[in-house]
């Protein structure tokens, strides 16, 4: 379905963005890696289905450095067809004593590189009069919870960008929505489990029951898989008409 297409996914060595990544691939479309750790597995992975597959090791948290991955994409691959954008990162603590550095950085790489990418895609998708934005929110975009200022101040601001280059864009082939995932079980979640466990003196597992029990109704996490199949869907002509939307994919956290 998107042989031809060029998918580049920020924050995607693991965790739902690299799920996003081989779903995409798995349709087809070449990828653009970016993110920090081990990456040459990440990169056989994506390679063993059968597409190209770069990496740019940008920081997301400097506009300069996102400039130069947009601009790999386009020497290497003649330009982005579909940007998902997903880096993050979290920090926990009350707002009184949130440490300040860490909400700049919480800013900048989960909001304002979200912005940058964007603003350096649309060029070229306005040009072709096709694409595929994808934020990669939260249910924190939607609801609050306690001790995650930056974080789901950072996510509001997403799904309002979402919604604002969606309009822009309405009449055109560009589209741009919004995934809002509830518990995933990535690496970053799994500190939160690890955290928990210790501090309750309990195992994994009912840290893990705990930590869904508050908020997930299914009590169960979402897979990196879904979103990725999610992700495809987006890009289908199916969606040609799914425009700013924030699509919680959450076990009924929103529901309720």
């Amino acid at each position: 379905m998107l042989k031809g297409k060029t998918a580049l996914v920020t924050g995607s060595t693991s965790g739902i963005g690299l799920g996003v990544a081989l779903s995409l691939a798995r349709q087809g479309a070449n990828i653009v890696l970016n993110g920090f750790g081990d990456v040459e597995g990440p990169k056989a992975q994506v390679a063993a289905l059968g597409v190209q597959v770069g990496y740019h090791g940008a920081d997301m948290s400097k506009p300069a450095e996102i400039e130069a991955m947009m601009a790999y994409a386009g020497e290497t691959f003649g330009g982005v067809d579909i940007l998902v954008n997903n880096a993050g990162i979290q920090h926990v603590a009350p707002v009184e004593s949130f440490p300040v550095e860490r909400w700049d950085a919480i800013i900048a790489i989960n909001l304002s590189s979200a912005f940058h990418a964007t603003r350096l895609a649309l060029p070229g998708m306005q040009s072709r009069n096709w694409g595929r934005i994808i934020n990669i929110a939260s249910v924190h975009g939607l609801v609050a919870s306690t001790q995650k200022s930056a974080y789901v101040a950072a996510k509001h601001g997403v799904i309002g960008l979402t919604k604002v280059t969606a309009l822009e864009n309405a009449t055109t082939g560009v589209t741009c929505n919004a995934i809002c995932p509830g518990w995933v079980l990535t690496p970053l979640v799994q500190k939160q489990v690890d955290a928990r466990a210790a501090a309750e003196g309990v195992d994994n597992a009912e840290a893990i029951r705990r930590l869904l029990g508050d908020k997930q109704p299914s009590m169960q996490f979402t897979t990196p898989e879904e979103l990725g199949e999610l992700a495809v869907f987006l890009c289908s002509a199916a969606a040609n008409n799914v425009r700013g939307v924030a699509w919680s994919v959450d076990g009924g956290w929103t529901a309720q």
